[in-house]
């Protein structure tokens, strides 16, 4: 019988290489698994009876446009729609013959940190099923997390890689921005959208990066990556420096169990070999959520002008076009994306654009400018990737300021550009903690190495104890 609780992606190659198990043996048992555990947890939006391929499964973010197969990016204005062609990470993956198993439950348009905003009902996490598992890629990290699929793909805007994956249990990178196409992607805020993998393990997800990145004349933000994706084989910290900054790992908000965990794994970095140290982000922390929420939703409300009822989703047809078009996207957005195609549009108007968007521009450029002098000094970064363990269903869902803070810790990073890995490093209350590595541009084979290295020391135990 295939336990697909523990298998790993590579796992699962092993079993295909050696002629253990067909694909399509497999495939059906990764089916088998989102039967029985998924009307708990609603991490699929769509689940694919089949899927062309010789390789392994896969799980999409309902943001990732599939050919035939429907893509609504959580949203009730997309209900119905099936795009005519596949995203380039779709196609990428299915030209190494990984079979899509299904898309997976999302924050609305990627507008959350819990996944409770996704218009088809909140997933639940598997640790815990009264408990959210983070956002926007909740549907993904969860989905990995129970082992209905043994990778994911996620897209992160202000940390919807990174929070689920913590929050979850597993591995997730958001991959310095440019290194992965958008082209097919449903657009939140195209300076900040980038897609990447979630996994059980820190190699799974370096291999599932190979696979992604690169160029694409689709996406002309694109760019080649200096070196090839190394799969991580070290098992120590040697000769690298760790950067802990202090606004970071002591930001208002961070629980006690939080800190402990991650002071601890900033220990093992020591006793792995790392020479570490401290550093500071003055501004990043202080200024880093308000400029994303200036910036993102300004991008927002641009991108999410195309729905408008004529072309494609969901239409409501009453009256003349302009009540077509107000009708179509009261109906059709819910609360949160609302919320900030407003705010986006009050920062992008003709009195306020220099006074909130401009400004916002420019504390990002001072953003990225303070992560570049700390990584002078050190090669990785290392923090908390959330202030506190997954949160009961519904406590913060009326409360979007401490909604948004649950991201004050991923964000400032993605506001630089750079790529972050989350790793799980202990559990307080009997919920995960994860860990954030942050390195500079193109860095991802440092990362990768550092984060399996105290993957391997750590001996996390990724199976949610209530589903062994």
């Amino acid at each position: 019988m295939i336990d697909t609780l523990r298998l790993t992606a590579q796992q699962v190659n092993d079993l295909l290489a050696a002629g253990e198990a067909s694909s399509d043996e497999i495939f059906s048992a990764y089916r088998a698994a989102i039967d029985e555990r998924d009307a708990e947890l609603n991490s699929f939006l769509h689940v694919c009876d089949d899927s062309p391929g010789e390789g392994i499964p896969i799980a999409f973010k309902d943001v990732i446009s599939t050919k035939g197969i429907p893509t609504t990016a959580g949203s009730k204005i997309l209900e119905g729609y099936r795009p005519v062609f596949d995203a380039t990470v779709a196609t990428r993956c299915s030209a190494r013959g990984l079979r899509v198993i299904g898309k997976t439950n999302m924050d609305e348009f990627a507008m959350g940190s819990s996944t409770e905003n996704s218009a088809y009902g909140p997933t639940r996490n598997p640790w815990d099923p009264d408990r959210v598992p983070g956002g926007s890629s909740g549907g993904s990290a969860a989905a990995v997390a129970a082992g209905l699929a043994p990778w994911a793909l996620g897209s992160d805007t202000g940390g919807s890689i990174k929070q689920p994956a913590a929050l979850c249990g597993v591995v997730g990178l958001r991959p310095t921005y440019g290194t992965v196409s958008r082209s097919g992607i449903v657009a939140f805020a195209s300076s900040l959208d980038q897609v990447g993998p979630i996994a059980k393990t820190v190699a799974d997800c370096a291999f599932l990066y190979s696979v992604i990145a690169g160029r694409d004349a689709e996406d002309t933000t694109t760019v080649e990556l200096p070196e090839a994706v190394e799969i991580p084989t070290a098992d120590d910290l040697e000769g690298l420096r760790v950067g802990v900054p202090k606004e970071l790992n002591e930001a208002e908000g961070i629980e006690p169990g939080v800190s402990e965990a991650v002071n601890a794994a900033i220990e093992l970095c020591r006793e792995l070999g790392a020479e570490v140290g401290e550093t500071t982000l003055p501004r990043s922390v202080e200024y880093g959520l308000p400029c994303y929420y200036l910036i993102a939703p300004s991008e927002a409300s641009s991108n999410l002008a195309r729905y408008d009822g004529v072309r494609y989703g969901l239409r409501v047809t009453d009256g003349d076009i302009r009540e077509l078009y107000m009708r179509t996207r009261d109906a059709g957005f819910g609360d949160e994306p609302k919320r900030r195609i407003m705010l986006g549009t009050y920062a992008l108007s003709a009195g306020y654009y220099e006074a909130y968007y401009g400004q916002a521009q420019k504390v990002r450029t001072i953003i990225r400018d303070e992560f570049r002098a700390a990584l002078e000094q050190f090669d990785v970064l290392v923090s908390p990737t959330s202030p506190t363990v997954a949160f009961p269903i519904g406590a913060r869902v009326d409360n979007p300021l401490a909604m948004y803070l649950s991201d004050v810790l991923a964000i400032p990073p993605n506001m630089a550009g750079l790529p972050g890995l989350s790793i799980p490093c202990g559990l307080s209350e009997g919920l995960p903690v994860g860990m954030q590595l942050i390195g500079p541009q193109f860095s991802e084979n440092l990362l990768f190495r550092a984060g399996h290295a105290l993957e391997r020391a750590l001996e996390f135990d990724y199976v949610p104890p209530r589903l062994s």
